[in-house]
């Protein structure tokens, strides 16, 4: 016995895609961290697991908005709330299998139901809804130092801490330290933003669950927020929206926050290969 999956990426913010729309399939956290293993398994830094929202407990309240429930899992199994690049290879892959076309659809996520504009030349924009930035001081640590960082909530938390180079980061294998504690119970998605020119900068991410990954969404999506207020040019205050360039290491994604506090990425998303899933070597994997 098999299953079928793909393997895709966002500017190298790279999924295992599993078509399920029937939600018959286990994905156990197990078995999501077995397939992510980049030695044992296919290698990934999560897993989109492709369901029709009707036949998903979390999503059916979101079906007559959205035919499809992208549940995502972060590396290690852990469920995630949303994840910007994942939702633009969702949209490819939908379009790849024949279920979306060019032009407008719709993406049920734990982080609610997202718009998304498959365009012409390839890329793929997402409306990843408003930001929240909670008022709250806090530091991120590596080594000996520390930063101040804006706290930025984009359907899950985010630290954005601006640095002189984004060597600082560190090695970013495992989780920078945070305080308080209690500003992100759960833990969070912690990215180092440098400038590199009039709206534009760079960025670093250790994201939640899965380490340091070439690329993260919502993190961008923090970053241009975070950036904007540091610039003094919140599009609420300015009636401007306001667009910036983020360079990630796998590529870069434009990010633009409306008047209205909406914001869109904007970015490549790529199908590479597909295949199928040894069923018995993903038992034996979790056993």
């Amino acid at each position: 016995m098999s299953i079928p999956f793909l393997k895709g990426h966002g500017t190298e913010n790279d999924f295992v895609i599993v078509p399920d729309p029937d939600n018959a399939l286990d994905l156990t956290p197990a078995a999501v961290a077995a397939l992510c293993d980049r030695r044992s398994g296919i290698g990934a830094d999560g897993v989109l697991h492709v369901v029709r929202s009707a036949a998903h407990p979390e999503a059916k309240g979101m079906a007559a908005d959205a035919e499809w429930f992208m549940d995502y899992r972060n590396g290690d199994g852990s469920i995630a709330e949303m994840c910007g690049n994942g939702v633009r290879v969702f949209a490819r892959y939908l379009q790849h299998s024949g279920q979306a076309a060019e032009g407008d659809l719709a993406v049920a996520t734990r982080g609610g139901v997202k718009t998304v504009h498959i365009a012409k030349d390839g890329d793929v924009t997402v409306g990843m809804g408003r930001a929240r930035l909670p008022e709250s001081d806090v530091t991120v640590r590596v080594g000996d130092r520390t930063w101040p960082a804006r706290n930025v909530n984009m359907g899950n938390p985010h630290a954005v801490a601006f640095v002189e180079d984004l060597a600082d980061a560190g090695d970013l294998y495992s989780p920078p330290p945070f305080s308080p504690a209690s500003a992100y119970p759960d833990g969070v998605n912690v990215e180092f933003v440098v400038d590199r020119g009039p709206r534009h900068v760079a960025m670093r991410v250790h994201e939640r669950g899965s380490g340091e990954t070439r690329s993260c969404g919502t993190g961008a999506c923090a970053v241009a927020v975070a950036t904007a207020r540091r610039d003094g040019a919140d599009p609420a205050v300015t009636g401007t929206p306001a667009t910036y360039t983020v360079d990630v290491p796998g590529g870069r994604l434009v990010i633009t926050e409306r008047p209205d506090g909406e914001v869109e990425m904007t970015g490549p998303a790529v199908i590479v290969a597909e295949g199928e899933i040894d069923a018995d070597w993903l038992e034996s994997a979790v056993r």
